[in-house]
C-alpha cells in the first residue's frame, strides 16, 4: 500500500495491517506486534526523514511466502540506516539515558530478521518474521 508521510496516515495503516493478519489467520499478539512495529518505523521516517513540508509517498509492501511474513517500507526520506544505531543503555535510569535507539530495539526484538539497503534515491528496509 502506499501512504503519504503523514500521521494520519498510521491508522490506514494499522487497518491494512489488521486486514493481512486476519486474511493470513495470523494470532492477534503477532498482528499487534507487527503492527507496532510498522507505526514506529513509519513514525520517525514521517517525524524526521524528510527536509520538506511537501508530500512524499512511502510504500509498505507486505507479504507471506509459506511460514514467513515479510515487509518491506521504501521511502525518498534522506539516507538512513536504522541498523547503524547502537543498543540502548535498558540499565540506565530513564533520565540518564540518550534519546532514541528504543524504536530499532524494538523492531530488533520482535522481528527475525531486518536488512537496509538504499537503492538510487530510495531507503527499503526489509523486516522477516517467522510465523512458529
Amino acid at each position: 500500500m502506499r501512504i503519504g508521510n503523514r500521521l494520519l496516515e498510521l491508522d490506514r495503516l494499522a487497518d491494512a495491517v489488521e486486514a493481512f493478519g486476519e486474511a493470513h489467520g495470523l494470532a492477534a499478539k503477532l498482528r499487534f506486534q507487527i503492527r507496532l512495529v510498522l507505526d514506529e518505523l513509519l513514525t520517525n521516517i514521517i517525524n524526521y526523514g524528510y527536509a520538506d513540508e511537501a508530500e512524499h509517498a512511502i510504500d509498505v509492501f507486505m507479504g507471506q511466502e509459506g511460514r514467513r511474513l515479510r515487509f518491506v517500507i521504501e521511502d525518498d526520506a534522506r539516507p538512513f540506516d536504522p541498523l547503524t544505531a547502537g543498543p540502548p543503555n535498558l540499565e540506565a535510569a530513564v533520565d540518564e539515558r540518550r534519546i532514541g535507539g528504543l524504536g530499532i530495539h524494538l523492531v530488533r526484538t520482535i522481528m527475525d530478521r531486518v536488512a537496509y539497503e538504499r537503492v538510487g534515491g530510495t531507503n527499503r528496509l526489509i523486516l522477516e518474521k517467522d510465523i512458529d
